[in-house]
Protein backbone atom coordinates (compact mmCIF):
# COMPACT_ATOMS: atom_id res chain seq x y z
CA UNK A 1 0.00 0.00 0.00
CA UNK A 2 1.49 3.70 -1.07
CA UNK A 3 1.82 6.03 1.81
CA UNK A 4 0.44 8.67 -1.16
CA UNK A 5 -0.95 6.46 -4.03
CA UNK A 6 -2.38 7.57 -7.53
CA UNK A 7 -5.22 10.13 -6.23
CA UNK A 8 -2.14 12.74 -5.59
CA UNK A 9 -2.84 13.60 -9.06
CA UNK A 10 -5.88 14.24 -9.19
CA UNK A 11 -5.16 16.87 -6.02
CA UNK A 12 -2.37 17.68 -7.91
CA UNK A 13 -4.68 18.60 -10.96
CA UNK A 14 -7.36 20.10 -9.31
CA UNK A 15 -4.66 22.88 -7.66
CA UNK A 16 -3.09 22.86 -11.06
CA UNK A 17 -6.66 24.02 -12.11
CA UNK A 18 -7.04 26.69 -9.56
CA UNK A 19 -3.56 28.32 -10.27
CA UNK A 20 -3.95 28.51 -13.81
CA UNK A 21 -7.45 30.70 -13.93
CA UNK A 22 -5.00 33.41 -12.32
CA UNK A 23 -3.62 35.44 -15.53
CA UNK A 24 0.01 36.69 -15.38
CA UNK A 25 0.53 40.13 -13.90
CA UNK A 26 1.96 43.25 -15.88
CA UNK A 27 2.60 46.91 -14.08
CA UNK A 28 3.37 49.49 -16.62
CA UNK A 29 4.84 52.62 -15.78
CA UNK A 30 4.71 55.90 -17.41
CA UNK A 31 4.27 59.65 -16.87
CA UNK A 32 1.76 59.52 -20.01
CA UNK A 33 -1.63 59.02 -19.41
CA UNK A 34 -1.81 58.24 -23.33
CA UNK A 35 0.87 55.70 -23.13
CA UNK A 36 -0.27 53.88 -20.23
CA UNK A 37 -3.74 53.38 -21.91
CA UNK A 38 -2.40 52.68 -24.74
CA UNK A 39 -0.10 49.52 -23.09
CA UNK A 40 -2.95 48.35 -20.81
CA UNK A 41 -5.19 47.93 -23.78
CA UNK A 42 -2.02 45.81 -25.79
CA UNK A 43 -1.86 43.79 -23.17
CA UNK A 44 -5.59 43.37 -21.06
CA UNK A 45 -6.67 40.32 -22.65
CA UNK A 46 -3.56 38.18 -21.85
CA UNK A 47 -2.50 39.39 -19.11
CA UNK A 48 -4.07 41.14 -15.44
CA UNK A 49 -2.20 44.62 -16.22
CA UNK A 50 -1.75 47.49 -13.48
CA UNK A 51 -1.22 51.28 -14.31
CA UNK A 52 1.22 53.66 -12.18
CA UNK A 53 1.81 57.29 -13.04
CA UNK A 54 5.35 57.11 -11.89
CA UNK A 55 7.84 55.32 -10.18
CA UNK A 56 6.50 55.94 -6.46
CA UNK A 57 2.96 55.31 -7.46
CA UNK A 58 4.43 51.69 -8.73
CA UNK A 59 6.18 50.57 -5.46
CA UNK A 60 2.73 50.90 -4.03
CA UNK A 61 1.01 49.02 -6.51
CA UNK A 62 3.74 46.70 -5.58
CA UNK A 63 3.34 46.82 -2.14
CA UNK A 64 -0.10 45.92 -2.53
CA UNK A 65 -0.25 43.58 -5.26
CA UNK A 66 2.79 42.01 -4.94
CA UNK A 67 5.16 39.91 -7.49
CA UNK A 68 5.14 40.96 -11.06
CA UNK A 69 5.80 38.54 -14.31
CA UNK A 70 6.81 41.75 -16.19
CA UNK A 71 7.03 45.23 -15.39
CA UNK A 72 7.48 47.80 -18.27
CA UNK A 73 8.76 51.67 -17.21
CA UNK A 74 9.28 54.48 -19.19
CA UNK A 75 13.01 55.72 -18.76
CA UNK A 76 12.23 59.53 -18.24
CA UNK A 77 10.13 60.32 -15.85
CA UNK A 78 9.81 63.58 -13.14
CA UNK A 79 9.82 62.22 -10.15
CA UNK A 80 12.23 58.97 -10.61
CA UNK A 81 14.18 57.72 -13.53
CA UNK A 82 12.79 54.09 -14.95
CA UNK A 83 16.07 52.37 -13.96
CA UNK A 84 16.11 54.08 -10.70
CA UNK A 85 13.07 52.48 -10.09
CA UNK A 86 13.19 49.46 -11.61
CA UNK A 87 16.19 49.47 -9.05
CA UNK A 88 14.25 49.19 -5.72
CA UNK A 89 12.54 46.50 -7.27
CA UNK A 90 15.38 44.22 -7.77
CA UNK A 91 15.67 42.91 -4.04
CA UNK A 92 12.09 41.95 -3.47
CA UNK A 93 11.30 40.58 -6.64
CA UNK A 94 14.13 38.75 -8.16
CA UNK A 95 12.48 36.84 -10.62
CA UNK A 96 10.36 39.96 -11.90
CA UNK A 97 11.35 40.69 -16.05
CA UNK A 98 12.06 44.13 -16.21
CA UNK A 99 11.79 46.40 -19.61
CA UNK A 100 12.33 50.28 -20.17
CA UNK A 101 10.63 51.92 -22.78
CA UNK A 102 12.62 55.22 -23.88
CA UNK A 103 12.73 57.84 -26.39
CA UNK A 104 16.40 58.69 -25.60
CA UNK A 105 19.84 57.62 -25.96
CA UNK A 106 20.86 57.23 -22.03
CA UNK A 107 23.30 54.84 -23.38
CA UNK A 108 25.20 54.60 -20.06
CA UNK A 109 22.11 54.50 -17.61
CA UNK A 110 20.98 51.50 -19.50
CA UNK A 111 23.93 49.43 -19.98
CA UNK A 112 24.77 49.98 -16.33
CA UNK A 113 21.17 48.95 -15.34
CA UNK A 114 21.29 45.69 -17.94
CA UNK A 115 24.95 44.99 -16.48
CA UNK A 116 23.92 45.01 -12.78
CA UNK A 117 21.03 42.54 -13.83
CA UNK A 118 17.78 45.23 -13.71
CA UNK A 119 16.60 45.50 -17.00
CA UNK A 120 15.94 42.49 -19.23
CA UNK A 121 15.36 44.26 -22.46
CA UNK A 122 14.89 48.71 -23.60
CA UNK A 123 12.60 49.34 -26.21
CA UNK A 124 12.98 52.92 -28.16
CA UNK A 125 9.62 54.64 -28.41
CA UNK A 126 7.86 54.93 -30.90
CA UNK A 127 8.01 51.11 -30.75
CA UNK A 128 6.59 48.56 -33.05
CA UNK A 129 3.10 46.75 -31.38
CA UNK A 130 3.61 43.40 -32.54
CA UNK A 131 7.28 43.58 -31.76
CA UNK A 132 6.35 44.27 -28.00
CA UNK A 133 3.75 42.17 -27.67
CA UNK A 134 6.31 39.15 -28.89
CA UNK A 135 8.51 40.53 -26.31
CA UNK A 136 6.60 40.67 -23.38
CA UNK A 137 5.20 36.95 -24.16
CA UNK A 138 8.83 35.82 -24.16
CA UNK A 139 9.37 38.00 -21.01
CA UNK A 140 6.89 36.16 -18.91
CA UNK A 141 7.54 32.77 -20.30
CA UNK A 142 11.07 33.70 -18.98
CA UNK A 143 9.87 34.61 -15.57
CA UNK A 144 7.45 30.98 -15.81
CA UNK A 145 10.88 29.28 -16.02
CA UNK A 146 12.88 31.04 -13.51
CA UNK A 147 10.10 30.78 -11.24
CA UNK A 148 9.94 27.18 -11.45
CA UNK A 149 13.51 26.77 -11.18
CA UNK A 150 13.61 28.56 -7.89
CA UNK A 151 10.36 26.24 -6.92
CA UNK A 152 12.38 23.31 -7.25
CA UNK A 153 15.18 24.80 -5.29
CA UNK A 154 12.77 25.86 -2.21
CA UNK A 155 11.19 22.26 -2.67
CA UNK A 156 14.38 20.04 -2.47
CA UNK A 157 15.63 21.94 0.48
CA UNK A 158 12.04 21.84 2.29
CA UNK A 159 12.67 18.37 1.56
CA UNK A 160 15.90 17.76 3.18
CA UNK A 161 15.16 19.90 5.82
CA UNK A 162 12.41 18.00 7.09
CA UNK A 163 13.97 14.87 6.43
CA UNK A 164 17.01 15.85 8.70
CA UNK A 165 14.18 17.01 11.42
CA UNK A 166 12.16 13.87 11.33
CA UNK A 167 15.27 11.68 11.78
CA UNK A 168 16.56 14.29 14.92
CA UNK A 169 13.35 13.83 16.40
CA UNK A 170 12.82 10.32 16.15
CA UNK A 171 16.38 9.74 17.86
CA UNK A 172 15.52 11.94 20.85
CA UNK A 173 11.78 11.91 21.74
CA UNK A 174 11.40 9.49 24.97
CA UNK A 175 7.46 8.88 24.31
CA UNK A 176 5.45 8.40 20.82
CA UNK A 177 3.21 10.57 22.90
CA UNK A 178 5.69 13.48 22.35
CA UNK A 179 6.64 12.53 18.85
CA UNK A 180 3.62 12.97 17.51
CA UNK A 181 2.93 16.65 18.80
CA UNK A 182 6.71 17.40 17.45
CA UNK A 183 5.89 16.18 14.45
CA UNK A 184 2.43 17.74 14.51
CA UNK A 185 4.38 21.03 15.15
CA UNK A 186 6.82 20.49 12.08
CA UNK A 187 4.69 20.26 9.41
CA UNK A 188 2.28 22.53 10.83
CA UNK A 189 4.98 24.76 10.33
CA UNK A 190 6.62 23.79 6.81
CA UNK A 191 3.05 23.66 5.13
CA UNK A 192 1.76 26.84 7.03
CA UNK A 193 -1.26 24.73 8.50
CA UNK A 194 -3.93 25.97 10.62
CA UNK A 195 -4.41 22.83 11.79
CA UNK A 196 -2.58 19.82 12.14
CA UNK A 197 -3.44 16.18 13.70
CA UNK A 198 -1.30 13.32 13.80
CA UNK A 199 -3.20 10.28 15.44
CA UNK A 200 -2.07 6.92 15.82
CA UNK A 201 -4.79 3.80 13.89
CA UNK A 202 -5.36 0.21 15.97
CA UNK A 203 -7.25 -1.91 14.45
CA UNK A 204 -8.53 0.44 11.68
CA UNK A 205 -10.00 2.66 14.08
CA UNK A 206 -8.51 6.23 15.46
CA UNK A 207 -6.42 5.47 18.57
CA UNK A 208 -6.84 8.27 21.62
CA UNK A 209 -2.86 8.55 20.88
CA UNK A 210 -2.67 12.41 18.82
CA UNK A 211 -0.63 15.19 18.16
CA UNK A 212 -2.11 18.30 17.60
CA UNK A 213 -0.82 22.13 16.40
CA UNK A 214 -3.13 24.40 15.93
CA UNK A 215 -2.63 28.19 15.15
CA UNK A 216 -7.03 28.98 15.61
CA UNK A 217 -6.59 27.96 19.23
CA UNK A 218 -7.78 24.79 21.04
CA UNK A 219 -9.57 22.50 18.92
CA UNK A 220 -11.62 19.22 20.21
CA UNK A 221 -10.45 16.15 17.79
CA UNK A 222 -13.27 15.70 15.83
CA UNK A 223 -11.16 13.50 13.29
CA UNK A 224 -13.67 10.54 13.92
CA UNK A 225 -16.88 12.12 12.86
CA UNK A 226 -15.56 13.40 9.70
CA UNK A 227 -16.38 11.66 6.48
CA UNK A 228 -13.41 12.22 4.77
CA UNK A 229 -11.07 10.71 7.46
CA UNK A 230 -13.70 7.71 7.44
CA UNK A 231 -12.85 7.40 3.93
CA UNK A 232 -9.04 7.11 4.21
CA UNK A 233 -9.04 4.62 6.95
CA UNK A 234 -11.44 2.81 5.23
CA UNK A 235 -9.45 2.85 1.70
CA UNK A 236 -6.59 3.42 2.67
CA UNK A 237 -6.06 6.09 -0.15
CA UNK A 238 -5.33 9.75 0.60
CA UNK A 239 -8.64 11.74 0.59
CA UNK A 240 -8.85 15.93 0.11
CA UNK A 241 -11.65 18.82 -0.10
CA UNK A 242 -10.21 21.49 -1.53
CA UNK A 243 -13.30 23.83 -1.51
CA UNK A 244 -15.31 23.07 1.27
CA UNK A 245 -17.94 26.00 0.91
CA UNK A 246 -18.83 24.86 -2.31
CA UNK A 247 -19.01 21.23 -1.83
CA UNK A 248 -21.74 19.76 -1.07
CA UNK A 249 -20.73 17.26 1.58
CA UNK A 250 -18.95 18.80 3.87
CA UNK A 251 -20.32 22.67 3.61
CA UNK A 252 -23.46 21.30 6.48
CA UNK A 253 -20.54 19.72 8.34
CA UNK A 254 -20.52 21.58 11.63
CA UNK A 255 -16.77 21.55 12.61
CA UNK A 256 -15.76 22.78 9.56
CA UNK A 257 -18.04 25.94 9.69
CA UNK A 258 -16.62 26.71 13.32
CA UNK A 259 -13.21 26.46 12.52
CA UNK A 260 -13.60 28.20 8.76
CA UNK A 261 -11.85 25.14 7.43
CA UNK A 262 -11.89 25.43 3.36
CA UNK A 263 -9.14 23.01 2.61
CA UNK A 264 -8.44 19.55 4.26
CA UNK A 265 -5.86 16.84 3.24
CA UNK A 266 -5.61 13.28 5.11
CA UNK A 267 -3.17 11.14 4.55
CA UNK A 268 -2.90 7.69 5.78
CA UNK A 269 0.24 6.27 6.76
CA UNK A 270 1.35 2.97 6.25
CA UNK A 271 4.33 0.39 7.32
CA UNK A 272 4.14 -2.82 4.91
CA UNK A 273 0.54 -2.49 4.41
CA UNK A 274 -0.44 -1.93 7.88
CA UNK A 275 -2.20 1.28 8.59
CA UNK A 276 -0.45 2.99 11.39
CA UNK A 277 -1.09 6.58 11.25
CA UNK A 278 -3.56 9.30 10.15
CA UNK A 279 -2.25 12.96 9.30
CA UNK A 280 -4.61 15.86 8.91
CA UNK A 281 -3.94 18.94 7.44
CA UNK A 282 -6.12 21.71 7.04
CA UNK A 283 -6.21 25.17 6.07
CA UNK A 284 -9.01 27.97 6.44
CA UNK A 285 -8.00 29.15 3.07
CA UNK A 286 -9.13 27.67 -0.42
CA UNK A 287 -6.04 25.61 -1.99
CA UNK A 288 -3.45 27.44 0.33
CA UNK A 289 -1.15 23.89 -1.03
CA UNK A 290 0.72 23.98 -3.98
CA UNK A 291 1.18 21.14 -5.91
CA UNK A 292 4.88 20.96 -5.65
CA UNK A 293 4.73 20.22 -1.95
CA UNK A 294 2.17 16.91 -2.60
CA UNK A 295 5.83 15.32 -3.58
CA UNK A 296 7.35 16.91 -0.36
CA UNK A 297 4.64 15.36 1.47
CA UNK A 298 4.43 11.99 0.08
CA UNK A 299 8.37 11.35 0.60
CA UNK A 300 8.59 12.84 4.25
CA UNK A 301 5.14 10.62 5.10
CA UNK A 302 6.99 7.33 3.93
CA UNK A 303 10.18 8.65 6.09
CA UNK A 304 7.25 9.47 9.25
CA UNK A 305 5.88 5.60 8.38
CA UNK A 306 9.12 4.03 9.69
CA UNK A 307 9.70 6.49 12.40
CA UNK A 308 5.92 5.68 13.45
CA UNK A 309 6.97 1.77 13.48
CA UNK A 310 10.39 2.02 15.11
CA UNK A 311 8.85 4.50 18.19
CA UNK A 312 6.34 2.10 18.73
CA UNK A 313 8.72 -1.12 18.82
CA UNK A 314 10.78 1.11 21.17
Amino acid sequence: MEVIPQQLDSIRSQLINLTRKKKPKILVVDDEPDNLDLLYRAFRRDFSVFKAESGIKGLEILALEGEMAVIISDQRMPEMKGTEFLSKTLLQFPNTMRIILTGFTDIEDLVEAINSGQVYKFITKPWEPNELKRIIKQAVQTYEVLNQHTEDLEKSQTELDLLKTLVHLSQKSESIKEALVEIASIYSETFSTDVCILQLIENNSLSSIQGCSSRVGKTDNWLAKDPLVMEAITSGNVQSVINVSQDAKFCDFVHYQTLGIETHLVIPISHRQQLMALMSLQWQETSTLRPEELSTINTSAQLLALILNSLRIA
